[in-house]
């Protein structure tokens, strides 16, 4: 992921947070929490030029690529724990 893309993410995410911080996203419907994010992504989508569903594949996309890096590293965590664990016995 370059800086942009991380920029655009992290945009996205910080308004996330002040919008919906108060909520448990496994109890909410996706559509409404997709539609409290709305007002940031018109506005991305009104600075680039371009249209809202755009923003919303781009940021679906990137979501998705930092889940998987972040999956990977906590697996790599977890096996490094494990092979510490199997030292100590």
């Amino acid at each position: 992921m370059n800086k942009e893309d991380e920029k655009f993410l992290n945009r996205i995410n910080d308004y996330a947070d002040k919008v919906l911080g108060h909520i448990d996203p496994q109890k909410t419907q996706v559509s409404y929490q997709l539609e409290q994010l709305k007002p940031v992504m018109e506005e991305i989508a009104a600075e680039e030029g371009i249209a809202i569903e755009s923003v919303f594949i781009r940021y679906m996309d990137l979501a998705s690529e930092r889940s998987v890096v972040m999956e990977r590293k906590f697996q790599s965590t977890m096996g490094n724990m494990n092979s510490y664990g199997d030292l100590m016995s």
